[in-house]
């Protein structure tokens, strides 16, 4: 089959054509699609009777793939009214006292009816274009076929992604909500039909019946070539076979592989009809993580075409540079598995990622500063934060960092190269008038989000979103070999794969005294805080924290950094406003730590957790149906 440039190009004209034909949102029982088709909407026969119409039409469904970052403000892409439930782990918070995270979440208030009555919560059953996307994709599969004018070989190549699609928005679904309805077909709008939730174990296997029919399909490359420029975000074989990693890790993880289920609270019947674990902890589901992440990597080594993004030298900027490429670059980048994308202006609200960021909304805390080591790999210590430490720069002169290189291309800290000037977060520097001490604003813990916002010169840009890279198939790769095989070292040669990219030492020289090669759980902390550093900000560090039950981590407070001038020039700016220049001589370098507990936006998780969090309460208007969609325990 010859390349598709000319069509893929014309897809992205004809999108907006589809967006309301035949693909209205799901509604499931009597109500199911109760949209008919208007007139003069485009039908099934017109959309399939040309090709150009039924490629646009798939490509439509990609178009509602998952996008992580807030960018438009409507019921679908508000991103928790500009929040995100990264800030629900221990990396991140918000201080945004108005977002989603803060009325529901950290209040505690959150509860069923508010599925129904809000666009606020975490992720939506309904209103995230999840159930559009799939029964799009399998319009597509069952209709794709009818079109005159395209070849079994692209068929069958589009039949594929279809098939990807299906399998990302109900693994999208599945970690926030457990065990889903089936959808096996496209039901005609007309249909009266039943589909009770399935249990979490078959919904794992549906999503990996899907992902295997798409790789097992000849005519789907495992990548895409270098002439490929216009098929970027078209998923590959490679990406049907990472994405299996992926969701057989989630699949397999505590959360619903355990002996015991995740929560005991009314209602129990999704506990009692096993959709929100498995009755027992069963460990082929380890086991079939390690053999899907084998075939992955010995697919890899045959093929190629994929690697991690590598730095042009051994100094820190060129790590530093490596990694940025790895997560924020879409083209020419060898790393990225599947990648989502949003584009255009929608009304007056352009990316409101970059809009509220000076809110406070997505602030690192301490802990999060901590997980990441020194530049040659070794842990961070607390000893760097007494008078005259050096926990980021030596001498705060930002050509000389100390720490691991991932950590500036994260979060901004005092000292950091930040425009035409070094950062200046001590309380009362240019960066931090009185942002820390008040605990408000951009730099409420101290530190300042850095990635997917830079300097804050975002503001109308839509970046792409590394939905996977290869660098968290690695990782996803040390921790099977952990679980299923006890194998210790491998677990560890895979981490030091991502390490080496930043210019790390391995994972247990820099770590001697946590017998990292004989102690099991201590070497999963490890992998955990790996993927913390790698993967920050990439919808990771909450799904790891809830996969493995860790209460333990949503209980603990969560602290900020307050930083002074300890050189007798007081709590006030250095470089003024027009940088670091002659006319700013001795600038300063010794300062005075204070770490602080975060108090002003607290969670009530710390003294009132409930292990009915880490799932998402199903709206009561769809259980109340009676279809067969029970509610998750807790709610």
């Amino acid at each position: 089959m010859k390349h598709l440039t000319k069509w893929f190009i014309t897809a992205f004209a004809g999108i907006a054509i589809f967006s309301a034909s035949c693909v209205d949102e799901i509604k499931f029982g009597d109500s199911f699609l109760e949209k008919a088709p208007s007139s003069g909407e485009l039908n099934k026969d017109s959309i399939f009777g040309k090709a150009e119409y039924a490629r646009a039409f798939l490509w439509d469904a990609y178009n509602k793939l998952y996008f992580g970052l807030p960018y438009y403000w409507d019921s679908w892409n508000k991103g928790m009214n500009t929040g995100m439930f990264e800030t629900m782990s221990d990396c991140w918070h918000s201080h945004n006292s108005w977002d989603g995270v803060n009325r529901l979440y950290y209040s505690g208030a959150y509860k069923a009816s508010d599925e129904d009555d809000s666009n606020e919560t975490r992720f939506s059953y309904t209103k995230d274009r999840c159930w559009e996307a799939i029964r799009q994709s399998l319009t597509f599969i069952e209709n794709v076929n009818l079109v005159p004018d395209m070849d079994d070989e692209e068929k069958a190549r589009l039949t594929a992604e279809a098939k990807v699609v299906i399998a990302s928005r109900y693994f999208d679904l599945f970690r926030h909500f457990g065990g889903l309805p089936l959808l096996e077909k496209a039901y005609d709008v007309q249909a009266e039909y039943e589909l009770p939730r399935a249990t979490a174990e078959a919904t794992a296997e549906f999503m990996i019946r899907m992902l295997d029919e798409a790789a097992d399909t000849p005519s789907l490359p495992w990548s895409l070539g270098a002439d490929d420029v216009n098929w970027q975000g078209r998923f590959t074989k490679a990406a049907a076979m990472a994405l299996k990693c992926k969701v057989l890790l989630f699949a397999a993880s505590p959360l619903f592989n355990d002996n015991e289920p995740y929560c005991t609270e009314s209602p129990q019947e999704a506990v009692t009809n096993h959709q929100v674990w498995y009755g027992g902890y069963k460990s082929d589901w380890w086991t079939r993580c390690w053999n899907a992440c084998n075939a992955f990597f010995t697919e890899l080594e045959t093929s190629g075409g994929y690697s991690l993004m590598e730095a042009s030298g051994t100094t820190s900027a060129a790590y530093r540079d490596a990694f940025n490429k790895a997560y924020f670059i879409r083209q020419n980048n060898t790393e990225v598995l599947i990648s989502t994308r949003v584009s255009g202006q929608h009304g007056s609200w352009w990316f409101q990622w970059t809009d509220f960021v000076g809110n406070g909304g997505y602030t690192p805390t301490l802990e999060y500063m901590k997980m990441f080591p020194m530049s040659d790999g070794t842990p961070f210590t607390d000893a760097l934060l007494t008078d005259g430490g050096d926990p980021f720069f030596t001498d705060n002169d930002y050509n000389k960092p100390v720490r691991d290189p991932r950590l500036y291309e994260t979060m901004l800290v005092n000292g950091a190269s930040y425009g035409d000037h070094a950062a200046e977060l001590w309380t009362g520097g240019r960066e931090n008038e009185n942002s820390t001490s008040t605990e408000t604003g951009t730099t409420a813990t101290g530190f300042r989000l850095y990635k997917f916002y830079k300097e804050g010169s975002l503001s109308g840009i839509y970046p792409h979103w590394p939905y996977l890279r290869l660098a968290e198939v690695y990782l996803i790769y040390a921790e099977a070999c952990l679980k299923a095989k006890n194998d210790l070292a491998g677990a560890i040669k895979q981490v030091n794969t991502v390490r080496s990219r930043v210019g790390l030492g391995g994972l247990a020289e820099c770590n001697p005294g946590k017998n990292l090669t004989g102690d099991a759980d201590a070497l999963l902390e490890e992998i955990l805080r790996e993927r913390a550093c790698e993967l920050g900000l990439e919808d990771v560090r909450l799904f790891d924290m809830i996969r493995y039950k860790r209460a333990d981590l949503f209980r603990a407070p969560l602290h900020g950094l307050m930083i002074y001038r300890n050189d007798g020039g007081g709590n006030t700016p250095w470089s003024g406003t027009s940088g670091n220049s002659a006319s700013f001589p001795n600038k300063p370098s010794d300062f005075k730590y204070e770490p602080f507990t975060i108090r002003s936006i607290a969670r009530s998780w710390w003294s009132n957790f409930s292990p009915k969090w880490y799932l998402q309460a199903f709206p009561p208007s769809e259980v109340n149906k009676g279809y067969g969609l029970t509610q998750n325990p807790g709610w």
